[in-house]
């Protein structure tokens, strides 16, 4: 089963979207977005970009726990991941964005 994005709105009326593989693990969660047609485009950023292993961006935290963002052609940050107690574990992660950031849309409201 391929992933999929789900795009919903948030309490505040701004709206947000999720990267998702088959088996419904999110695998990127997106920036807050103004409105729902700017909340599109950056799911049509995160399509493209998300074959571009250039758009990735390693990070370690304070705890040294792993992450990463995907980034636009511009630089701005489209989405992050969850936190991976070890590096390997977060390369296994943009593999995923990598396989399933091409997906559908499923819209929740």
């Amino acid at each position: 089963m391929p992933g999929y994005y789900e795009l919903k709105p948030s309490t505040d009326g701004q709206f947000n979207f999720t990267l998702k593989a088959g088996n419904h693990e999110i695998i990127l969660t997106s920036q807050r977005y103004k409105t729902r047609k700017s909340a599109e485009s950056g799911i049509a950023s995160c399509q493209k970009n998300s074959q571009n292993p250039k758009s990735f961006e390693r990070k370690i935290a304070k705890d040294g726990r792993n992450y990463f963002t995907l980034k636009a052609s511009n630089g701005q940050v489209i989405g992050t991941s969850g936190m991976y107690r070890a590096s390997p574990s977060m390369e296994k992660g943009i593999k995923s964005v990598m396989n399933n950031g091409t997906g559908p849309v499923k819209v929740k409201e």
